[in-house]
């Protein structure tokens, strides 16, 4: 059976949250999860504690744990966002894992970390069978036409917007 390609992006809550509930229902089959986060660094947030509790699930981040500017990325940043497509990339050579998520990868291509020919070129080489999902705010058109299936996550209300802070199991 052939892998599928989906997008998760929009400016509302959920991208992570939804590939992360797919990796569990992935897992739940005995499947090897892949789970790459892009301009991520901080051990804090919830999966990442988590994913130590795990077997098949494989989490790795590529990136600081300060924001990354839009303007002016610091060169670091893209140096990271370029490691880990060359991890991704190695992970679709060995062709171990029956999912991968790239998780925010789509924001990296916005922020010109990483180019969207780049991301083309990297869907290209999936394994056949591989599910793949790339996450993230600001899907470039090209990408959004080479998915399977692209859901757009639309922000209604956020309690942020109330002054409310992103606490413990409810990072936002």
């Amino acid at each position: 059976m052939s892998g599928l390609t989906l997008v998760y992006t929009g400016n509302g809550k959920g991208k992570t949250t939804a590939s992360l509930g797919l990796s569990m229902r992935a897992l739940g089959h005995n499947q090897n999860v892949g789970f790459l986060q892009f301009m991520k660094g901080s051990k804090d947030y919830g999966e990442v504690k988590f994913a130590t509790m795990l077997r098949n699930f494989t989490l790795v981040q590529s990136g600081q744990e300060s924001f990354v500017s839009y303007e002016f990325p610091d060169p670091i940043d893209i140096k990271m966002a370029q490691e880990g497509l060359e991890l991704a990339r190695k992970w679709f050579e060995e062709d171990t894992f029956d999912l991968v998520v790239l998780d925010e990868l789509l924001v990296a291509v916005a922020f010109k970390l990483v180019s969207v020919a780049q991301v083309i070129d990297l869907v290209k080489q999936k394994p056949p069978r591989l599910n793949l999902v790339m996450t993230g705010r600001y899907a470039a058109p090209e990408i959004i036409e080479i998915a399977d299936t692209v859901t757009e996550m639309t922000e209604l209300r956020h309690a942020y917007q109330r002054g409310v802070q992103a606490k413990e199991g409810m990072e936002f």
